[in-house]
């Protein structure tokens, strides 16, 4: 390898590094302030937060690589230019594909990246962050209570009480169960205590009473509500949204493996099917993009030519395809999931691009033959 190559080619990876984790370092920041609570009112330690959250990491980095791949490549390459280094390598004897070639080797190493993120890591954490999330919420539900604090225990379990010692020991209890549709619940309790039950956290009720609004039918076809009041001595509620049977959670694509999305079990629903589809052309597309992206940089860059009052014109013409493209390809992920026939946008909005950029950075073949047939 050239001395010039290895001198672009450490320009791009040390820019690379730098602005693929500051982006994802600022994606993960603004992403994990909806955990914060956890640590700062639920009682939760900082090495589970930083875990929970770093979980999020490897689906961010799939996202950012591409994109800071294009932003890298056009940057540095708008940069030599102005300050003239790409003149002297021209001058050398330097073509555009030989100028290019440092950037297309960063960029095969980012699709690369992306191959292994996208097939395995993203995956294994998305599915990983899931069952984290889920086990919090019903599962350590019995951690998240605090006193003076209605406290939600996933959407349709509301707990508040009074007091609470280190033990789990509870005063002044006030309970809003809605999980049983058409029949809310509500028990007030003098002082009760957390336990480990059979499917989850429980909480063991002392000296309370239990009010239930029931609808009974009448006689004449009408129905009325009536509340039913119960006292008791001693009353048990399971803080978990379910019985272990019904905890079987559904996984979601970003958790299924390729060949789980592209062969999925016969019981899954045709919509979910099409969102399995869709993303699993997505993963294997997905990737290419860090090289099209790189090469749309590059005919940017390199088709500019000499410019003596810098590249403004070339950064504004490269942010502007991009943001294009960032807005075609959440369009057409939408669309590709409700229509399987669409699915070939997928690939044609990862491919395209670094088509048409080879063709341009190749001096457009071609093209000046068919203007001469037409001129005539």
């Amino acid at each position: 390898m050239r001395r010039l190559d290895t001198y672009v080619m450490r320009q791009l990876l040390v820019a690379l590094l730098a602005v693929t984790v500051g982006l994802a370092a600022l994606v993960w920041l603004t992403q994990s302030l909806r955990f914060i609570e956890l640590v700062l009112d639920r009682g939760l330690s900082i090495w589970v937060f930083l875990e929970l959250t770093g979980l999020l990491l490897p689906g961010f980095f799939g996202v950012i690589l591409p994109i800071t791949t294009f932003v890298v490549t056009l940057f540095t390459y708008v940069r030599l230019a102005s300050d003239r280094e790409l003149v002297v390598m021209r001058a050398a004897g330097l073509s555009d594909a030989q100028l290019a070639k440092p950037a297309l080797l960063v960029a095969s190493l980012a699709m690369a990246l992306c191959f292994l993120l996208n097939l395995w890591l993203t995956p294994a954490s998305a599915q990983a962050f899931r069952e984290w999330q889920f086990e919090i919420r019903n599962q350590m539900a019995g951690l998240l209570l605090q006193e003076g604090v209605f406290s939600a225990v996933g959407e349709d379990l509301t707990v508040y009480a009074r007091d609470r010692d280190g033990e789990g020991n509870l005063r002044g209890i006030l309970v809003h169960d809605a999980r049983e549709r058409g029949a809310p619940v509500t028990i007030i309790a003098e002082s009760g205590r957390i336990t480990q039950g059979a499917t989850g956290p429980r909480v063991v009720l002392v000296n309370g009473q239990r009010q239930q609004l029931e609808r009974v039918q009448q006689p004449d076809g009408t129905v009325q509500t009536r509340l039913s009041v119960l006292s008791f001595a001693e009353n048990s509620l399971d803080l978990a949204r379910a019985t272990r049977a019904e905890q079987s959670r559904f996984r979601n694509a970003q958790e299924r493996t390729l060949g789980e999305l592209l062969h999925p079990e016969p019981e899954i629903g045709t919509r979910d099917r099409r969102r399995f589809l869709a993303e699993a052309h997505s993963r294997l597309a997905g990737p290419f993009t860090a090289v099209g992206f790189a090469l749309m940089a590059l005919a940017v860059a390199l088709g500019a030519g000499f410019r003596r009052h810098g590249g403004a014109l070339p950064l504004a013409l490269g942010t502007l395809l991009m943001v294009a493209l960032l807005a075609a390809g959440l369009g057409i992920g939408s669309v590709a999931a409700r229509q399987p026939k669409l699915i070939f946008l997928i690939w044609l909005h990862a491919l395209l691009p670094g088509l048409a950029s080879a063709w341009v950075l190749a001096g457009r073949p071609g093209l000046s033959n068919r203007l001469r047939a037409w001129s005539r």
